[in-house]
C-alpha cells in the first residue's frame, strides 16, 4: 500500500528535523553559532488523471485531476546567518562583529577558514590566535611588554609600550564577507570554509564599505531562540506521531483486506 511508503518518508523527514533542532539547542551557548533549519519538498506525483486533459468525446476538459503524491524529501539544512546578541566579557582579545563579516583564520596547512567566534588569545610568541591556536589574519604579534591593549571598531590594534605616552599601532584585523553566507561549509570548531555556492571571499576593513564593526571585550552569542526551538520540536514530534499513525492505519487496512480472503 502506497500510504505506508509515503508516511515512512514523513517519519524520516521529521526525524531529521528533530536532529537539526536538537543540534541548535545543544549549541545555544556556543559563541558565534548560527542555527540551522530543515527545509523540505514534496516528492514526484503519479498523475492518474491530468488536470486539463480531455474528459469526453465532446471535448470537455477536466477541471481537476487526480494526483497521488509520493511523500516528502529533505532539500537542505541551511544556516540562518542573523546577528546574535553581543555579550560583554571584559577580555582584551574577545571580539564580536556587529553586522556583516567574518574573522579570517589561517589553518596549520596554510588554508583559510572563517568564523564569527572572536574568543581570541595570544600564543607563546604573542601572536593573536583562536582557541585552537590558529592565526587570526593578518598575523599580529603583541609585544611582551605591551599594556592597555585597544582594538577599535575598524580592527586597528593599539598598545602602550614602556617609555611612550601615546598608543602604538601594531596591526589591523581585517574582515571577510561573502555574497551568499548560507553557502559556507561548516567544518566544526565554529569555523566555515568558502564554497562555489558562497562565492569568493571579499576581504576588507571593518566599519567600511558595508562591513560590520568590531566590538572589543564582547562576544557574539548564538542566534538560537530557545522558545522557538522548543515549539518547533513539539511540532516535529506531533508530525512524526501522525505519520506513524498513518503507518498503523494502513497496516490495519491491509490486515482487513487480507482477512477477507481467509
Amino acid at each position: 500500500m502506497r500510504a505506508l511508503y509515503t508516511a515512512a518518508t514523513g517519519m524520516a523527514a521529521q526525524e531529521l528535523n528533530v536532529q537539526v533542532i536538537s543540534n541548535n539547542i545543544a549549541n545555544m551557548r556556543t559563541t558565534g553559532y548560527k542555527k540551522q533549519q530543515a527545509q523540505f519538498q514534496d516528492l514526484i506525483y503519479e498523475h492518474v488523471k491530468r488536470v486539463g486533459a480531455q474528459a469526453s468525446d465532446q471535448g470537455t476538459i477536466l477541471p481537476v485531476g487526480i494526483d497521488i503524491g509520493g511523500g516528502v524529501k529533505t532539500v537542505g539544512t541551511p544556516r540562518l546567518m542573523t546577528q546574535g546578541t553581543l555579550n560583554p566579557t571584559g577580555g582584551d582579545f574577545d571580539l564580536a562583529i556587529r553586522g556583516e563579516g567574518y574573522f579570517k583564520i589561517q589553518m596549520t596547512d596554510g588554508t583559510f577558514t572563517y568564523t564569527r567566534d572572536g574568543s581570541f588569545t595570544t600564543d607563546g610568541t604573542g601572536r593573536i590566535v583562536t582557541a585552537q591556536g590558529n592565526l587570526v589574519q593578518p598575523t599580529i604579534t603583541v609585544p611582551q611588554n605591551a599594556s592597555q591593549i585597544t582594538i577599535n571598531q575598524q580592527g586597528q590594534v593599539s598598545v602602550m609600550l614602556p617609555g611612550s605616552t601615546t598608543p602604538s599601532v601594531i596591526g589591523q584585523i581585517s574582515l571577510t564577507r561573502f555574497i551568499n553566507k548560507s553557502g559556507l561549509q561548516s567544518i566544526g570548531d565554529n569555523l566555515f570554509t568558502d564554497t562555489p555556492a558562497s562565492g569568493p571571499p571579499q576581504d576588507g576593513i571593518a566599519n567600511a564599505d558595508g562591513f560590520g564593526d568590531i566590538q572589543q571585550r564582547n562576544l557574539e552569542q548564538a542566534n538560537v531562540e530557545v522558545v522557538s526551538e522548543i515549539s518547533d520540536l513539539i511540532a516535529a514530534q506531533r508530525a512524526y506521531e501522525m505519520n506513524a499513525k498513518v503507518v498503523s492505519a494502513a497496516d490495519q487496512m491491509m490486515q482487513a483486506t487480507t482477512g477477507m480472503f481467509r
